[in-house]
């Protein structure tokens, strides 16, 4: 008895990208089973009982025959239950149950549940994108979260039994399909709820305007928490192309987008006792880590000494690199990351160190082993360091507002704005401290104290942008001796 063989394309994730694979059938006469081979790991050979649960509640045929499945190409590791849709379907195509028509322009993922429902898999975004180029048309669960502002060409299907109709005949899942399902949005949150923190919310300003890292340091209850939720209130709304990517490392990750779908720029505060892996990603299947579902958005990292240490100086080459490349057996695994980091940390153990109305408790020797968590290479990667003191009792019983997201957003904008224009009009030069364009004064104030400091290249760069960043805010071409003057002040206070 000859051998019937059928193929259907489908994908598999690798990282934040997905890559195509082809799913080959071969059904012929022999002991009666399935066989799939192509590397696939345990939810993959799964989709055998799925499958074949499936095939009898739609209705079909799974004939007493011998059926090998292959995922091609085979040196891939194929893992998710993806795979359970296109399965199915070169299964049919294989026994004619099926026309050959019905996926030949077609890219199919989806998991398959034993009623014959088809169900949504993470990384929807990852394979629109792989549809999009390779000229197809992305089958997969009309449930799915697709959405992003841009056309995907995306159909969708309830169940298997739909596909007795074509392609053709599935509705199209609307570009803004994702609208309809983000609820409410979240109660709006402004800098003017913050009483009596205007230099915190003046080193919040040059941060969002330079996307420079920001450490507050201060006493607990003096508002660090509700300064680094409001830094995504000033900064400017997502782009097209930085929402779509924000999706795609969300839908990779198996995450609810909520906001990013609004054009509002992630936020993501993981718990300091976050694992390594959790923060940078990893696992199996490998998945974006915090660092990574914050692209285009905020990391805000609580009590940032009592993290593992490991953890943060695992951040030290993605803020430079801004993307994130983890090592398998099977390969590399890379995640975009290219985030603002907003990090808060008591001055001591017990958080009173240099608070006027609380003693502290702790010993010189406590106090610098818990300032010395955090790690020199990572603060030298942090730009902005302010002291956040408790507000005044009597401001905050009498109420008032002080300086609002509005006024603070409109600065940010204008700051980019010139930053922009003056950079096509001037060019970027190859060295970072010319290219801040400091006036005479300004040089030699910079050099004599950067000396007293002690500064090292990396901090003489970073204290130079900025300073750029404040010229900036203030429209003036070049840095002026104030300029450097208060970016050395953030960048020279220690945590006591």
């Amino acid at each position: 008895m000859g051998a019937d063989v059928a193929a259907v394309k489908t994908a598999a994730l690798r990282g934040a990208d997905a890559l195509p694979v082809d799913v080959e059938v071969s059904v012929s006469g022999g002991i009666p089973g399935l066989d799939i081979v192509g590397m696939p790991d345990h939810s993959v050979l799964e989709a055998r009982s799925r499958v074949r649960c499936a095939l009898r509640s739609s209705g079909f045929e799974l004939p007493r025959l011998h059926v090998t499945i292959n995922l091609a190409p085979g040196e891939i590791r194929k893992s998710g239950t993806a795979f359970d849709l296109p399965i199915a379907v070169a299964i049919l195509l294989a026994t004619h149950q099926l026309p050959p028509s019905i996926a030949r322009d077609a890219l199919l993922v989806g998991e398959l549940a034993l009623d014959g429902g088809v169900c949504p898999v993470r990384g929807d975004m990852a394979y629109a994108m792989l549809a999009e180029s390779l000229g197809l048309a992305l089958v997969t669960s009309a449930e799915s979260g697709l959405a992003g502002g841009w056309e995907t060409g995306a159909r969708g299907v309830r169940t298997l039994g739909q596909l007795r109709q074509g392609i053709e005949g599935l509705p199209c899942l609307s570009s803004h399909a994702g609208a309809r399902d983000e609820g409410p949005a979240a109660p709006s949150l402004d800098f003017a709820d913050v009483v009596d923190q205007e230099l915190a919310k003046r080193a919040m300003t040059i941060a969002a305007a330079g996307r420079h890292g920001v450490l507050m340091v201060g006493p607990p209850g003096s508002g660090k928490t509700m300064l680094a939720r409001r830094l995504p209130t000033i900064l400017p709304p997502l782009t097209e192309d930085e929402r779509a990517q924000a999706l795609l490392v969300h839908s990779v990750a198996g995450q609810d987008p909520g906001a990013v779908t609004r054009g509002e720029r992630p936020f993501r505060a993981p718990h300091h006792s976050i694992s390594t892996g959790g923060l940078v990603g990893g696992g199996r299947p490998v998945t974006p880590g915090e660092i990574s579902l914050a692209h285009n958005g905020v990391l805000f990292l609580d009590e940032l000494p009592e993290f593992d240490r490991r953890s943060l100086q695992a951040l030290r080459q993605p803020l430079e690199d801004r993307t994130v490349s983890i090592v398998r057996v099977d390969g590399v695994y890379s995640f975009p990351c290219d985030f603002q980091l907003v990090a808060a940390a008591n001055p001591c153990p017990c958080g009173h160190l240099g608070d006027p109305g609380h003693e502290c408790t702790c010993s010189a020797a406590k106090v610098s082993a818990y300032q010395a968590r955090i790690g020199g290479p990572l603060m030298d990667r942090i730009d902005v360091v302010v002291d956040v003191a408790r507000p005044k009792t009597s401001r905050v019983i009498q109420g008032g507002f002080g300086t609002g997201s509005e006024e603070m957003a409109r600065e940010v904008a204008e700051a980019r704005e010139f930053r922009a224009w003056r950079e096509k009009d001037a060019g970027e030069g190859r060295d970072p401290v010319a290219a801040a364009r400091l006036d005479l004064r300004a040089q030699t104030t910079f050099e004599s104290l950067a000396d007293g400091l002690a500064l090292g290249g990396r901090a003489i760069v970073r204290v130079a942008r900025v300073a750029r960043t404040i010229a900036d805010i203030e429209h003036r071409e070049r840095v002026s001796e104030d300029d450097v003057v208060e970016a050395l002040g953030f960048r020279s206070r220690a945590l006591t």
